[in-house]
């Protein structure tokens, strides 16, 4: 088995077990918390606490779960293309598992929307009146804020060109 394989195979595994974890703590949430106050970790800056968000962050297109539908479907075809152009070189490392947790975010909440018609979210910093978020929000979140660091510090634009939709022509 060469190394991209055995890099792809731990892609899928991480990716079900992302899933799981973000399904996990969603259903603990429905069962300890729905109908019921929240649970306050820190009293005024963060607390566990049950909500149903039908739209995306803000409440902003409620109801359109078509379109969260097509974005989920974008993001897993751009994750795919993605890493069936990456080497499976260390330096590329952080862009496969950044494609892994972007994909396991999309779908996590894809599958809230499909089963409830909602995502499920329970994450509450208090303090800044942030919105509150979930498991499969952090994922999407933390692995956009970790590429724009890489786009922006460490990778260079060549590093990059394998992600090209063009053919680099052979110099001849």
């Amino acid at each position: 088995m060469n190394h991209k394989t055995k890099l792809i195979i731990g892609m899928i595994i991480g990716f079900f077990l992302s899933i799981g974890l973000d399904q996990w703590t969603k259903l603990l949430v429905v069962k300890h918390l729905m109908n019921r106050p929240p649970f306050v970790i820190w009293n005024g800056v963060f607390e566990l606490y049950y909500s149903e968000n039908r739209g995306a962050a803000f409440g902003m297109l409620q109801g359109k779960q078509a379109f969260f539908l097509l974005v989920a479907l974008l993001v897993l075809s751009a994750a795919a293309f993605a890493v069936s152009r990456m080497p499976a070189d260390r330096k590329y490392l952080p862009l496969h598992l950044i494609a892994m947790f972007l994909s396991a975010g999309a779908v996590g909440n894809m599958i809230d929307r499909f089963l409830r018609g909602y995502v499920v979210d329970f994450l509450y910093f208090k303090l800044i009146d942030f919105p509150i978020f979930n498991v499969a929000d952090c994922y999407v979140t933390v692995s956009m804020f970790v590429f724009m660091l890489l786009f922006l510090f460490y990778y260079k634009e060549e590093d990059l060109s394998c992600l090209s939709f063009h053919k680099k022509e052979e110099l001849g």
